[in-house]
C-alpha cells in the first residue's frame, strides 16, 4: 500500500516497522525523507531508530481527565533532589521518587530539576525510557515552553540522523577496533617480556610503550561503552565496560557518575567534577575567587596554602604531571566502589577485576631483569597513556566556565551551554583512531548516544547550523588547543599568585573583593 495510506490506517505499526533500503543498508526503520507523520517522531532502542508517538501513553490515573496545566515558572519552584521535577516534550514529569534508582547517577537527574530537559532526555535516553518508564511519573503539561530557531534546527538533525539510521553501530568497525588493540597488547606483551627482541632494554621499554598506546585506545572504547554507544544497550554495554577492568584497571561505574554529571552540567564551578581538582589544578580564577560547595564531592572548595603554592606553578608542572595522572583514576575508582556514594552497577566484577590488573601488570614488570628496568616499564607505560589525560581535558581547559546552574535562560540552553564549554579538534581522517572520538567532543556533547564512527558525518551538519545562527565553533588544531589551554593553566596560575588570605583562612581573588567592595 502508499506509505501515507499504511501510516493513516495503522499509526502505531511505525513503532516496530522495518524496511530494507536500496541502498545496500539493511535493518534500519527508515523512512522516505519526506514521510512526517503527525504526533510520531524518531527515536531509538539499541541504536535501531524507529517512528514512536511523541507522548507515551497515559497513566490510568490520568486516562480521561484533562492533564493539569504548569507553567515552566511553576515547575522550576520543583528543583531538588526531595522534590524533582522535569519537562519534556512540553510534559511534565515528577521524578522525584526515581531520583536514587537513577542508572546514570544521582547528579545529572538533580541537575536538570525544575528545568526543560526534552534535549537532555532525548539524548541520553532510548524509545523504551519513553514508553515503559516515563509514564509513570507524568503529572500535567506546560503551556509556555519557547523554543528557540536554534534548538528547533539541532531537533530536527537529530531527527535527520535517526531517519538515516547513523545511530546504529557499525560492529565491523569495532571488530577491526579490537583486532588492533589485540595486536597492541600481545605485542607489548611479547617484547616486554623478551619474546621479541631478545630481552633488550629498548625492546622491553618499547613493549612499555606498546602498553601505554594500548590503555589510551581501549580508553576510547570504555568511553564508548560508558555512554551506552556500541550496543545502546545499557546492561550490555556497562557489563562489558565493566569486565573491561581486568585490562585497564578502571572503574566505569566510578567512571559514569563522574562523567555523566560533566556532560550535564559541564564547565560549571560548582557542579562539574571534570575541572575541580583543587588543591592541584584550578583552570580558571573564578574557582578561587571565594570558597564553594562542591555539589558532587560533597565539600567545600577553597585555597589554602598548599593549592596556593601549586596552582600557582601549575602552568609548569601541568604536562609532567599528565604521565602519573593515570594513578589517580585507578584510586578515584577503588574509592568509589569501596564508598559506593552513587548508583552503582556492576561493582564486584569491577573490583575483581581491577585487582586482577594489578596483579599481571606488576607481575609483568616484575619479569625484568632488574628492578631499575621493572620500574622503568612502569613509569614508560604510563607516560604513553598520559596522552589520554591531556586529550580528555583539552575539549573544556580553555573554554568557557561559569557558577550556578545553567539551561534556565535562552542564552544558557542545552545546545549553547554546550557549544560554550567545549572545542572539537581538527584532526584529519587518517588519524581519528589516534584521538578515539575526543577530537569530536561537540557533536559528542550534543548526541552522547552517536556512535564515533558517525561523529565526522554529524560534526558537517552541526557546523551548518552553527553557521546560519551565529554561534561560534571552536576547532583549533591539536597543538594550537594545547597552547590555548596551558595559557588559560598559566593565566590562572597568575592571578593565583595575586590572592590575598580571607578571614576564613582561604586565599581569594582580588578582583572578588573588587566587584563585592571588600574593605
Amino acid at each position: 500500500k502508499p506509505w501515507a495510506q499504511i501510516c493513516q490506517q495503522k499509526p502505531f505499526v511505525m513503532a516496530s516497522l522495518r524496511l530494507r533500503r536500496t541502498d545496500g543498508v539493511e535493518g534500519r526503520a527508515v523512512t522516505p525523507a519526506d514521510a512526517k507523520e503527525p504526533g510520531m517522531v524518531w527515536r531509538e532502542d539499541n541504536g535501531v531508530s524507529k517512528l514512536e508517538p511523541v507522548y507515551p501513553r497515559l497513566p490510568k490515573r490520568l486516562e480521561g481527565k484533562p492533564l493539569p496545566k504548569f507553567t515552566v515558572a511553576q515547575v522550576a519552584e520543583h528543583c531538588t533532589s526531595k522534590n524533582c521535577w522535569i519537562i519534556s516534550d512540553e510534559r511534565v514529569y515528577d521524578v522525584t521518587a526515581f531520583v536514587q534508582a537513577h542508572p546514570g547517577g544521582v547528579g545529572p537527574i538533580v541537575n536538570m530539576a525544575g528545568k526543560d530537559a526534552s534535549d537532555v532526555f532525548a539524548n541520553y535516553h532510548s524509545a523504551r525510557v519513553y514508553r515503559t518508564m516515563l509514564p509513570a511519573y507524568l503529572v500535567g503539561e506546560v503551556t509556555d515552553v519557547v523554543v528557540e530557531p536554534h534548538v528547533a534546527d539541532f531537533r530536527n538533525l537529530r531527527q535527520k540522523m535517526l531517519r538515516e539510521g547513523l545511530f546504529r553501530t557499525s560492529f565491523i568497525y569495532y571488530a577491526k577496533l579490537c583486532t588492533w588493540m589485540a595486536s597492541l597488547f600481545f605485542c607489548s606483551v611479547a617484547l616486554s617480556v623478551g619474546a621479541i627482541g631478545a630481552g633488550a632494554t629498548w625492546a622491553r621499554l618499547l613493549g612499555g610503550a606498546l602498553m601505554g598506546v594500548f590503555w589510551q585506545q581501549l580508553a576510547g572504547l570504555g568511553h564508548d561503552l560508558g555512554h551506552s554507544g556500541v550496543t545502546h544497550d545499557f546492561h550490555t554495554d556497562h557489563m562489558v565496560g565493566s569486565a573491561l577492568s581486568c585490562l585497564m584497571g578502571l572503574s566505569v561505574g566510578w567512571w559514569k557518575s563522574d562523567h555523566n554529571t560533566h556532560h550535564v552540567v559541564c564547565n560549571a564551578i560548582e557542579h562539574d567534577p571534570n575541572i575541580q581538582h583543587m588543591p592541584l589544578l584550578a583552570i580558571t580564577p573564578k574557582i578561587f575567587e571565594k570558597p564553594f560547595w562542591d555539589t558532587y564531592h560533597k565539600k567545600v572548595v577553597g585555597m589554602d596554602r598548599i593549592a596556593r603554592a601549586l596552582v600557582s606553578n601549575q602552568h609548569l608542572f601541568f604536562y609532567p604531571f599528565m604521565a602519573f595522572a593515570r594513578w589517580n583514576l585507578y584510586i578515584q575508582g577503588i574509592i568509589f566502589l569501596l564508598a559506593q556514594p552513587d548508583k552503582l552497577h556492576y561493582w564486584k566484577t569491577e573490583l575483581a577485576g581491577i585487582i586482577f590488573f594489578f596483579v599481571w601488570v606488576f607481575s609483568l614488570a616484575f619479569s625484568m631483569p632488574t628492578w631499575g628496568m621493572a620500574v622503568a616499564w612502569i613509569v614508560v607505560s604510563h607516560a604513553v597513556a598520559g596522552i589520554l589525560h591531556v586529550q580528555i581535558v583539552l575539549s573544556h581547559w580553555a573554554m568557557e566556565t561559569y557558577h550556578g546552574s545553567p539551561y534556565t535562560t535562552k542564552e544558557t540552553e542545552w545546545y549553547l551551554m554546550q557549544l560554550r564549554t567545549t572545542m572539537n579538534v581538527a584532526t584529519p581522517p587518517c588519524l581519528d583512531f589516534v584521538h578515539i572520538g575526543l577530537q569530536f567532543q561537540i557533536e559528542h556533547h550534543l548526541f552522547p548516544r552517536l556512535p564515533r564512527h558517525n561523529l565526522r558525518k554529524a560534526r558537517i551538519e552541526v557546523q551548518a547550523i552553527c553557521k546560519k545562527h551565529g554561534i561560534h565553533y571552536h576547532e583549533p588544531g591539536f597543538f594550537a588547543g594545547n597552547f590555548e589551554m596551558w595559557k588559560a593553566l598559566k593565566a590562572t596560575a597568575l592571578a593565583a599568585r595575586k590572592t590575598k588570605c580571607g578571614d576564613a583562612g582561604f586565599f581569594q581573588s582580588a578582583l572578588w573583593e573588587g566587584l563585592n567592595i571588600v574593605g
